[in-house]
């Protein structure tokens, strides 16, 4: 392929419902574009875009793939994102690179959540949104129907330009209304002009929809359209066009991706419609100083790239995809990481569509591309020209608030997983992997109950490390309430030397995390040598409790009395002295378990809000209060018990059909309600019986 100048240049991001057909789309214009021999299929696992293993076995798209295609003299990179919710990481990654959004509709299930969240994020991004509602040759598709919803959801910039004409169910023939021509398409992938069809009123309300869309672009035209007067093919078209880049405008196209219906208009229309890299691809940057650096696209400026996928694969090694904003990226010049502060050494630059891999001698200012063995890299990592240190926006991921245990299959391959793992994160950081000193557990965290099953799927089949997923221990603490006096006295007479040690400490609550030690010994009852074995005995104590064998805290414990032995006296009988006083004391301290508590904050529909605040008082949980939030949303504040979390993450997807999101995080420890501690108790006694 050659090199295309920024200005002719799209990047675009497909974008949508799970199941919509994104990938069919992509996969029919590579076909169409001859970047393909064949048509390849989702059903059929040949596609060139989900080429992954687990996209195969799935049959759907788990990461983000990138693939460039040429058509009229303009060049294409394709950047096709996951639909479903558990790898919304990889949306974040395609509307990054991107400066279009191709939000594909089904022609049969119309505007979903997923449709909604891809205007979402093109929106934030600050991308141009492009509508194709695919799957028309379905029986059950009905695209007016689909229009209409479109029109009802996004409002009055969504101007149709492409249109079925439908017999029988069939949807062969399409209207461009621009051109106001109609085309017939044969299964055999032919092609005609043909006569246009009576439509009757329904395509004079199609032009008026785009004369209702052109007239949002400019005041004149706005002004024009109240006075009923009407616009000129030449205003329609400019105004369309000029909509389309500023955002105004979302048109919508239609067909079938897995016949190719269609999608050569589609393609038409967006080398002229879509803004190319020129127009759209300069950032603003910052630099050493915090100051803001205007970053054009120009291929003879300062080199400037965002990282916005990495790859790390145990076969062909680490993979790099970049935007380019400014200047060229080639192995003649090496790049500063501005994270790490590190010279990086470009081998080579490469031009990747799928899995395919093929070098070129550069990519331009807007392009898209790949560099390999950038060993310090990660995604989000800004290169640039020494000339110029800039530091552009990062990648905005939705945060991890699913949480499990991942356990090795067989014991002493817990550093496998650990590092697996870690190098799956490399690829998306949506993977957030903890150790829990406490509980002794390694915690993997993704967004979903799906995102982290492929996680320990991939695990195996890319470094063979088998591990299982189980639902986490809770931390769970225990702590005093009343203070007492206890006594411990070891004495052992074994012929020869003996053991003797004797304390009196005060049990009693404070505020600490763990021990306080102190004494108000008098007239030497216990030498001073052995205070630190009375305090290390207590240490080790107070690592299990005498409810339920958890870590003890808040617990201040005074050595005033007690006695020793001249001879027999010695730091290792103090210290168990020490453990028979806190066995002897703490059971009649009014013993308590503690349970960590969270705060959380969820971010749901209103007519949601009433079922999640019911859901927080099943958890245990207090409603704090609430505030209004972006889009029709409610942030629900309120503290509750982390063990009834564990499931939440599942139950507000389905609440709110993927729509509301939260954020969780320990806050504090609370005495546990009685009757949960007994169970708590139980369960632990049972345990340390197995």
């Amino acid at each position: 392929m050659k090199q295309y100048d920024a200005k002719k240049i799209l990047n675009i991001a497909l974008a949508g419902h799970s199941g919509s057909g994104k990938t069919s789309v992509a996969e029919s214009i590579l076909y169409l574009s001859k970047m393909s021999e064949r048509l390849g299929k989702v059903a059929d696992g040949n596609t060139v875009l989900d080429f992954d293993s687990e996209e195969i076995k799935r049959q759907t798209s788990i990461m983000t793939a990138v693939a460039p295609i040429e058509w009229k003299n303009t060049k294409i990179n394709l950047i096709d994102t996951p639909g479903l919710f558990d790898f919304a990481g990889g949306v974040a990654e395609g509307m990054r690179a991107a400066d279009t959004a191709l939000i594909v509709v089904s022609g049969k299930d119309g505007v979903c959540v997923g449709t909604e969240k891809a205007v979402e994020a093109a929106t934030k991004a600050g991308l141009t949104k492009v509508f194709f509602v695919n799957g028309l040759c379905d029986e059950s598709a009905r695209f007016y129907r689909v229009f209409e919803s479109l029109k009802a959801t996004f409002g009055p910039s969504v101007c149709p330009v492409v249109v079925p004409y439908i017999v029988d169910g069939q949807a062969n023939t399409y209207v461009n209304l621009f051109d106001y021509k109609a085309y017939e398409y044969g299964t055999d992938g032919s092609v005609k002009q043909t006569a246009l069809p009576d439509m009757g009123d329904r395509l004079e309300g199609l032009r008026e929809a785009i004369k209702e869309a052109v007239a949002e672009t400019s005041e004149e035209l706005l002004d024009k359209f109240i006075m009923g007067e009407e616009f000129t093919p030449e205003e329609i078209i400019l105004g369309v066009s000029q909509g389309v880049k500023d955002g105004t405008i979302c048109p919508v196209f239609c067909g079938d991706a897995h016949n190719t219906f269609a999608i050569d208009q589609l393609l038409n229309s967006l080398t002229w419609l879509a803004p190319s890299a020129a127009d759209k691809s300069g950032e603003i940057g910052v630099d050493l100083d915090g100051e803001p650096v205007d970053v054009s696209v120009n291929d003879g400026g300062a080199a400037a790239a965002i990282v916005f996928k990495t790859v790390a694969d145990p076969f062909i090694g680490r993979l790099s995809y970049v935007k380019v904003v400014s200047g060229k990226v080639s192995s003649d010049a090496p790049l500063i990481n501005m994270r790490t502060g590190a010279q990086e050494r470009i081998t080579k630059v490469l031009s990747v569509s799928g899995k395919k891999q093929s070098d070129v001698p550069y990519i331009g200012a807007g392009d898209i591309g790949a560099i390999p063995k950038l060993a310090s890299t990660k995604t989000g990592d800004t290169l640039c020209s020494p000339l110029r240190k800039v530091v552009l926006d990062g990648i905005d991921y939705p945060s991890s608030s699913y949480t499990m245990a991942v356990y090795p299959a067989k014991k002493g391959d817990e550093d496998k997983v650990a590092q697996g793992i870690a190098k799956l994160a490399d690829e998306d950081p949506t993977i957030k992997l903890v150790s829990n000193h406490e509980t002794h557990e390694m915690l993997l965290s993704g967004l979903g109950e799906q995102h982290l099953d492929v996680v320990i799927s991939r695990l195996k089949t890319k470094y063979n490390v088998d591990a299982v997923l189980k639902k986490p221990k809770i931390a769970y603490r225990e702590t005093i309430r009343k203070k007492v006096s206890a006594q411990g006295r070891y004495k052992k007479q074994s012929g020869g030397h003996g053991q003797f040690g004797d304390v009196w400490i005060e049990f009693e609550p404070c505020d600490s995390d763990g021990l306080v030690f102190a004494e108000r010994v008098v007239g030497g009852a216990v030498p001073k040598n052995f205070f630190p074995a009375v305090e290390k005995g207590l240490q080790d104590s107070i690592k299990k409790g005498v409810l339920a064998g958890y870590p003890m805290v808040g617990i201040k414990a005074t050595l005033y009395d007690g006695s020793y032995h001249p001879v027999d006296s010695s730091e290792m009988s103090f210290k168990t002295a020490a453990s028979l006083a806190y066995k002897n004391g703490i059971p009649n301290a009014s013993p308590t378990l503690l349970e960590p508590i969270g705060s959380l904050k969820a971010n749901v529909p209103d007519a949601n809000m009433g079922d999640v605040m019911g859901e927080v008082n099943k958890r245990r949980g207090r409603v704090l209060g609430m505030q209004p939030g972006e889009n029709g949303t409610q942030i629900v504040e309120a503290e509750v018990p982390m063990a009834e979390m564990d499931d939440f993450a599942t139950y507000i997807r389905q609440v709110t059909q993927g729509r509301g999101s939260f954020d969780f995080a320990f806050v504090r420890y609370e005495d546990t309600p009685a009757n949960v501690a007994q169970k708590i108790i139980e369960k632990a006694k049972a345990d340390s019986q197995d």
